[in-house]
């Protein structure tokens, strides 16, 4: 939502973070993104909500790989992990699967990024709407967002 795109640019801002905002027509998938915006499907940044116990994390990874469900339980120490719902989604981060920006900092939410994503000199990712997405380097992703970096994809 907006209010997410602003929350999120001024947080860059704040941080001296330079990016570049991609405006586009509406996109639902990370094929269907890197597409938009004539990137590599690998540099997209999938942001990922999952819910364990009754707590919500953001598990961010290359859009180009999936997640390990088996390494996920490992990390949080727990035999129960899946995606949160739609409305889950909705109301810990206001924003729709699909427009999920890597910024669980900014929600309160600890933030596990595979080391995939940062083997990538640029990432893209929605920034909290399906019409817009951010380009930045990864390096400046990780040094302003401070994820945990794990390896959690296949």
């Amino acid at each position: 939502m907006e209010q997410d795109f602003v929350k999120i640019k001024k947080f860059l801002d704040e941080n001296k973070i330079n990016y570049e905002v991609i405006d586009h027509e509406p996109v639902y998938t990370s094929e269907d993104a890197a597409r938009i915006r004539n990137a590599d499907l690998k540099q997209g940044a999938k942001s990922m909500i999952i819910r364990s116990n009754g707590n919500f994390y953001n598990f961010v990874l290359s859009a180009s790989k999936k997640i390990d469900w088996k390494k996920v339980k490992e990390i949080l120490g727990n035999n129960s992990a899946s995606f949160a719902t739609p409305e889950e989604v909705i109301k810990n981060i206001h924003c729709e699967i699909g427009s999920v920006p890597p910024f669980g900092n900014l929600y309160d939410l600890k933030i596990y990024c595979d080391s995939s994503l940062l083997e990538n000199e640029e990432i893209e990712f929605n920034a909290g709407l399906h019409t817009r997405s951010i380009r930045m380097k990864a390096k400046d992703w990780a040094q302003c967002v401070k994820p945990e970096i794990v390896d959690f994809s296949k």
